[in-house]
């Protein structure tokens, strides 16, 4: 068996209204983890601007464009081709009448291999997604990139342990999630940032598989709602480890290197996905 080992990259910054300067932003730092040696490189979940859905304004719904028009999606697919990278790029979807927060994987080649739709879409203060998205219809896939083979979820999709077993199920060998979250209006004293790591670790030990997660940070005013996103972005090894994290303001990529070899022989090991019980499991789940 040839050896192999995958360079995973996490982009952690700012972002503002200005589209051009958030996409130079996530290409600056893109060409940064790819100097590190990252052959994929996640930046956080819609990256064109500041978080919209802190409120409901009709106006955001013009921003959306289908994935083969999209300028987020047009620059970083040129940018992954050029630096021989896998970029899962994070951006808010147009298809006929019906809205998407969606993912679209460009491979390291610069081709876009398909989309991933968010499946579960929050509701809540600060969080009014449901009044943007329709929940995803793709269902949960893993992506064979020219680096491996990754599962992609998109931010609220990270809380549930389903989602992460049915990429790893699918043959995902490393799991990405890019994410906007932060400070919770209903309750300035709340941080949730430990429960958000503790959920996706878990991911990682039950799956042996790693986890990468792309936050953003800094204070955003949406026409009076505000948010500070809590940042943490952070990557875990497939015993649910931390190996590589920031803090709340940090800026800049992480970087970490799995042998892929050694994370196959693990899971065959440990045997979680020989001793399923899918049987039971269809008579037991709503």
């Amino acid at each position: 068996m040839a050896h192999r080992t995958l360079t995973v990259a996490a982009i952690q910054t700012w972002y503002g209204h200005d589209l051009r300067d958030n996409i130079a932003r996530t290409e600056a730092f893109a060409r940064e983890a790819a100097k590190q040696g990252a052959q994929v490189v996640l930046p956080s979940e819609l990256f064109q601007g500041i978080y919209f859905p802190t409120r409901q304004d009709p106006k955001w719904f013009t921003t959306a464009l289908p994935v083969d028009e999209h300028p987020c999606v047009l620059a970083l697919k040129k940018l992954a081709g050029e630096l021989g990278v896998v970029i899962p790029i994070s951006f808010f979807e147009k298809d006929g009448p019906r809205y998407y927060n969606s993912v679209a994987i460009a491979d390291a080649d610069g081709s876009i291999l398909g989309v991933y739709r968010k499946s579960h879409i929050p509701d809540g203060p600060g969080y009014q997604e449901k009044y943007y998205f329709h929940p995803g219809d793709t269902g949960f896939k893993a992506w064979k990139t020219k680096a491996g083979t990754i599962g992609v979820g998109i931010c609220w999709d990270q809380w549930f342990p389903e989602c992460a077993r049915a990429m790893a199920l699918a043959g995902a060998e490393v799991l990405f999630y890019p994410t906007a979250i932060g400070s919770e209006p209903y309750d300035a004293s709340l941080d949730t940032h430990l429960q958000w790591q503790r959920a996706m670790q878990g991911h990682a030990v039950a799956n042996a598989v790693p986890v990468v997660a792309a936050n953003r940070i800094g204070l955003e005013d949406n026409d009076g709602a505000k948010q500070r996103f809590y940042g943490h972005s952070f990557i875990a090894d497939h015993r649910g480890e931390i190996v590589e994290s920031f803090g709340a303001s940090d800026e800049g990529v992480l970087v970490h290197t799995f042998d892929l070899n050694k994370l196959e022989s693990y899971r065959a090991d440990w045997g979680f996905f020989r001793d399923r019980r899918a049987d039971l499991y269809a008579k037991s789940i709503v």
